[in-house]
């Protein structure tokens, strides 16, 4: 394979010259990535010195601590994977996830995240609603908690749908199902097992989700993704989802960033990522003592109701178990997350108390118009 070589000055030239003729690839170059200790003026590693990957098939390091620490060696694997090549050391070895040709339409378009929870479910659905109003969209929804077989679900599903669903043993509050109940757009429910740290996923349906997608004939399906797992399937822009802890310059959240053609920041700023914060919104009108079910950092400023309590333990069963013993409330309005169903729903009609499902908006100044950049198919 044709070969590129990571190479530090903490190396005599001449045992990286005996190295690289050992090894076996073939080099197109080297990369120069610091330390001076052992160089004499301008060095000669027998190969080219480049400023980039150029036409190499895989990534080499041959540098070691201190010129490369364990930070900046995920810095490079993250642009080499990023640039669609393997990064392999003298005991490790990290390659592009593995992405599948599936007919995709005329746009597809992956939303991926920094982690779980972030709000990549609510921005995928704000996504797919606003591409929309002028095209065929179709959701493909990757989840831990997904079908056996891809599910395509064309008209919202009630309460009592989500009940009956759970009573059977299904997760009844599965993303797919989530962005079928919400944003108005058929959405196929996938599920996976596993994910690596640039995001491959050990076993998943995605792809089998992905062409029935296409037997649909959409103009864009949008693909929302599993914590920070990465559909397997080859797409045309991907947009990222960054939470407040996320680090853009370290590791594996560096090289999401670099795959990603947007970044939306929920909940946080950063440079050149849309700012953008998740405001929870009933989907019918509450009455009486409100208790308010999430999963996130949603914001409550457009509930207009007698709100007694809050809890944002969806995730969280044992904390969620203690909160529904102590609570008097008349109407649950529950986020379609986690626990939802099973737990919450299930205890307010046991109780006599009303259930409201609630959505998720995402209010990002200046999103929409750069999501409908995304699509050239719109001009």
């Amino acid at each position: 394979m044709k070969a590129i070589a990571l190479v530090d000055g903490e190396h005599a030239p001449a045992v990286v010259r005996a190295a690289l003729d050992e090894l076996p690839y073939e080099w197109v170059g080297a990369l120069l990535v610091g330390g001076s200790e052992k160089l004499r003026g301008a060095p000669d590693f027998g190969v080219p010195l480049l400023d980039g990957f150029g036409d190499a098939e895989v990534v080499v390091d041959l540098s070691d601590d201190p010129v490369l620490d364990q930070a900046e060696r995920l810095r490079w694997a993250a642009r080499a994977l990023a640039a669609g090549l393997p990064y392999v050391g003298a005991d490790f070895r990290f390659d592009p996830p593995r992405l599948e040709a599936w007919g995709r339409p005329p746009l597809s378009i992956a939303v991926i995240g920094t982690g779980k929870r972030v709000g990549k479910t609510t921005v995928a659905g704000h996504v797919a609603r606003v591409l929309a109003r002028d095209l065929r969209v179709v959701v493909v929804a990757m989840g831990r908690g997904g079908p056996r077989e891809p599910e395509l679900v064309e008209a919202a599903p009630t309460l009592d749908d989500l009940l009956a669903l759970s009573r059977s043993g299904r997760h009844a509050a599965s993303d797919h199902l989530e962005t079928a109940a919400l944003y108005g757009v058929p959405t196929i429910g996938c599920r996976r097992a596993g994910g690596g740290l640039a995001g491959q996923v050990f076993v998943s349906n995605l792809l089998d989700g992905a062409r029935v997608a296409a037997d649909l004939n959409p103009e864009v399906v949008v693909f929302d993704s599993s914590g920070t797992a990465i559909p397997p399937v080859e797409v045309d822009r991907r947009l990222l989802v960054v939470g407040p802890g996320a680090d853009l310059e370290a590791g594996f959240d560096l090289y999401r960033r670099l795959i990603a053609d947007l970044v939306v920041c929920v909940g946080c700023e950063r440079p050149d990522a849309f700012p953008a914060r998740t405001r929870l919104r009933a989907l019918e009108p509450l009455t009486g003592r409100v208790a308010v079910f999430t999963a996130g950092d949603a914001q409550l400023d457009g509930i207009a109701a007698t709100i007694v309590h809050v809890s944002r333990n969806l995730g969280n069963r044992t904390a969620l178990t203690d909160e529904l013993a102590r609570l008097d409330a008349d109407t649950y309005l529950v986020e379609l997350k986690g626990a939802a169903i099973d737990l919450v729903a299930e205890h307010a009609l046991a109780h006599g108390r009303r259930v409201v499902l609630a959505a998720n908006d995402v209010v990002a100044p200046e999103l929409d118009r750069a999501v409908l950049a995304l699509a050239p198919v719109t001009a």
